[in-house]
C-alpha cells in the first residue's frame, strides 16, 4: 500500500511501493527509496522533490476533507 501524507508548511510525504514519472512516461531514479517528500512549495532546487526550501515561506495548515460528490 501506498500512504501520502500532506504536510503542514510542507511536503508531500510518500510512503510503500510508488514508481514517479514525468510527463513522458519516464520514471525518476529513485535508487531504492521508499520514502520520498514531494516539494508543494515550489521553491526547492531539487523539483520534484521537497529540499526543505519551504521553511519559513509556505504556510498551508494540512486538515483532511471530505471532497464533494462528483461530477457526473
Amino acid at each position: 500500500m501506498t500512504k501520502l501524507t500532506i504536510n503542514n508548511n510542507g511536503s508531500v510525504k510518500i510512503e510503500g511501493e510508488f514508481e514517479i514519472v514525468d510527463m513522458q512516461g519516464n520514471a525518476y531514479g529513485l535508487q531504492g527509496r521508499t520514502v520520498v517528500s514531494i516539494c508543494r512549495c515550489g521553491l526547492s532546487a531539487n523539483k520534484p522533490f521537497c529540499d526543505g526550501a519551504h521553511r519559513g515561506h509556505f504556510e498551508h495548515n494540512a486538515e483532511a476533507f471530505d471532497l464533494p460528490p462528483r461530477k457526473v
